[in-house]
């Protein structure tokens, strides 16, 4: 209820505050995004023209490896992305200069749209079972990665043990079908599909036990881009926020899978049933210090994140 409220007040804000100025021009922002209903907000502000009402133009484009989202903001064939928490982290740690603008999905303990999916036939049941094994994960150093690894500890399982490849969502059915992976840690829709082919079922719906509201992704620029673009990042977070209000009002359901199916192309059957992660549009320095503390226990970063610089005041 304080997500719901806090997003109402911001949503409640007028528009024409958010306005650039007489004569001010913002420049065309593209946006990367992953085939996962975490980025729902930014999909709802899209199509309910919350970035447009706003003077900003947002072009969003699909990006098939979440780990590779740093690499092309650095490159600016997008001015902002949607890595996951420890992929920002760690293009932080490897000397990229770029800052959290705004935040996407967040964990809850009622999500169980992602998992440790075993291939059929695997006898795959437990963390001890996957000792040994390869697993497929949508992007190394990534959210599910680094969350399963988590997992794998808390169960007294070595990650170390376990043979982890890089595959896109996409390929994750067919991976079980061929036997080239013995199980994936997927999300939905694509989780789905494969149970329901019968190529797999679910081992473990392991998120469910990550902490609350922990983001799941956040919305990234290069510091100086967003430095130079002042404008442009206020409105683009504001549109957000506003997407985030929208998702909260359940009238609201049906534009917004409306939205998630367009860009994550979702058929109808799948999209009336897929879980969209609720929304967390505000990162704190609290939820990027709970992912630095995750990091450092599976010794995925070298220096000390200063948190404080990373997020867009």
């Amino acid at each position: 209820m304080k997500r719901r409220t806090a997003l109402a007040a911001l949503a409640a804000l007028p528009a024409a505050a958010s306005l650039p100025a007489f004569g001010q021009t913002l420049p065309k922002v593209v946006f990367g995004f992953t085939a996962v209903t975490d980025f729902a907000s930014v999909f709802v502000a899209a199509e309910q023209g919350f970035f447009k009402k706003r003077g900003l133009e947002v072009e969003l484009k699909f990006i098939p490896i979440n780990s590779t989202i740093p690499a092309a903001v650095q490159a600016d064939s997008l001015q902002i992305g949607g890595p996951t928490p420890s992929v920002f982290l760690q293009s932080v740690d490897g000397g990229l200069d770029h800052v959290v603008v705004a935040g996407g999905g967040a964990t809850s303990k009622t999500i169980t749209g992602f998992g440790l999916v075993a291939k059929a036939g695997s006898g795959i049941r437990t963390a001890q079972d996957c000792v040994g094994k390869k697993i497929g994960v949508p992007g190394l150093g990534a959210f599910l990665h680094v969350t399963f690894r988590a997992w794998l500890k808390a169960q007294g399982v070595d990650h170390k043990k376990v043979n982890f490849i890089e595959a896109s969502f996409p390929q994750h059915g067919d991976l079980l079908r061929g036997g080239s992976v013995d199980a994936v840690v997927s999300a939905d829709p694509f989780m789905s599909r494969i149970t329901d082919s019968g190529a797999g079922y679910v081992a473990s719906y392991y998120s469910t036990f990550l902490p609350e509201n922990q983001p799941t992704i956040i919305h990234t620029a290069r510091r100086e881009w967003a430095e130079k673009n002042p404008g442009a990042v206020k409105a683009f977070r504001e549109g957000v926020q506003e997407g985030a209000a929208f998702m909260l009002q359940p009238r609201n359901n049906e534009a917004v899978r409306a939205a998630v199916g367009k860009y994550i192309k979702l058929p109808p059957e799948v999209l009336a049933k897929v879980q969209i992660s609720p929304p967390s549009p505000i990162v704190t320095e609290k939820q990027l210090n709970y992912w630095v503390g995750l990091m450092k226990e599976q010794e995925m970063l070298k220096t000390e994140p200063a948190v404080a610089r990373l997020i867009v005041k």
